[in-house]
């Protein structure tokens, strides 16, 4: 059995000490036997957390084969993301959580959404009276979350509206909590957020219609939001594309993604917890959480609160220890503070996942 031994300034308790990895897990009980150091300066965090991808989607197909989706987890575990949140998959994507050499993966089912109201096959389409069923049925699936579908282009009205009425959606969320799981949900739009707040969603994905009166709604609540700047910066093309046929779609489209950074600034400013999502899987490749960081430094929000967003926070949030006592050693070390010196996060001078050095 060899013993690594580890010597850095520890975050978030910024305390510089020694740190031992047997049979993988971390201890700072001073280790008596041989050991090999494998880093004896600079910055030690818990592996990087991307909230939001979909292990299994690609951007021109589903990746239903357990080589591809090998592949892009590991594009995730090389960029420093040591835990993923799978945020809805329409294959199975469990093969992943039998390989030590992967990040953690926490898996949320399928995504529930109303028939021909999201995108073709990605989805479970229901109807109202067959939602609750379905959260329970995903519920089931998952490892302890599911992903509902809160708005979409409703092609009726030409624009983005909600799928669910807010009293179904209150049914289908409290269920959801008595069987002990946590709800996502995705939503571009103003018009759907206040019936899914006051549901008691546990996360909202992109977000981008956040307003003052919304943000104000989910302060005191335990609802965070995972913007996937990344991802909103597709919005002009998306809007591109629907410029003949829906005009008001595309127009609000354009407008969501021009007050993106100001609505996700204003909501962290309003001390609404944000954390690190890349949506990769979906029009983006795997393998982006550093270039999500940046995006949210970008838009005004503190880097050590980015940092700690992209790290120890979210592995709270999502129930998985970080750098603890006896905790499984998921570790990224950094030449200098990334929360100081964000290019750092590009350049790991070691990488640890479950007690072996990957880097």
């Amino acid at each position: 059995m060899t013993v690594w031994h580890l010597r850095g300034v520890f975050l978030p308790d910024e305390r510089e000490r020694d740190a031992w990895i047997v049979d993988g897990r971390l201890t700072f009980e001073r280790f008596a036997g041989p050991a090999e150091t494998i880093a004896d300066r600079g910055w030690v965090l818990p592996g990087l957390v991307d909230a939001h991808c979909h292990i299994g989607l690609a951007p021109d197909r589903f990746v239903d084969d357990l080589d591809g989706q090998v592949g892009q987890a590991l594009a995730d575990r090389d960029a420093g993301a040591l835990l993923l949140r799978d945020a809805g998959s329409p294959v199975d994507n469990s093969g992943v959580q039998a390989r030590d050499d992967l990040p953690r993966l926490i898996r949320a089912g399928r995504h529930v959404a109303r028939t021909r109201r999201y995108v073709r096959h990605l989805g479970v389409e229901v109807e109202p009276d067959d939602f609750v069923a379905e959260i329970e049925t995903q519920a089931a699936r998952g490892d302890g979350w599911v992903k509902i579908v809160g708005d979409w282009i409703d092609r009726s009205v030409g624009d983005l509206a909600p799928l669910w009425p807010d009293d179904l959606l209150k049914t289908a969320v409290g269920r959801a909590h008595e069987l002990g799981v946590r709800v996502a949900v995705h939503v571009f739009g103003e018009d759907a957020l206040p019936g899914l707040i006051a549901a008691g969603v546990d996360s909202i994905e992109h977000g981008t219609g956040l307003t003052d009166e919304t943000i104000a709604q989910l302060q005191g609540t335990d609802t965070v939001v995972v913007p996937t700047l990344i991802n909103i910066d597709t919005f002009p093309g998306i809007a591109a594309q629907g410029d003949a046929r829906y005009p008001t779609y595309s127009a609000h489209m354009r407008a969501l993604h021009a007050t993106s950074r100001a609505r996700v600034r204003a909501a962290w400013e309003a001390g609404v917890p944000i954390y690190v999502g890349t949506d990769a899987g979906g029009t983006l490749l795997h393998g982006l959480v550093r270039d999500e960081i940046r995006e949210l430094v970008g838009a005004g929000i503190a880097a050590a609160d980015v940092i700690a967003a992209a790290s120890w926070r979210a592995r709270e949030w999502l129930g998985v220890p970080g750098l603890d006592e006896g905790a499984p050693a998921d570790l990224v070390v950094y030449d200098a503070d990334p929360r100081v010196d964000l290019s750092t996060v590009d350049s790991p001078r070691r990488m640890v996942l479950r007690g072996a050095v990957i880097r």
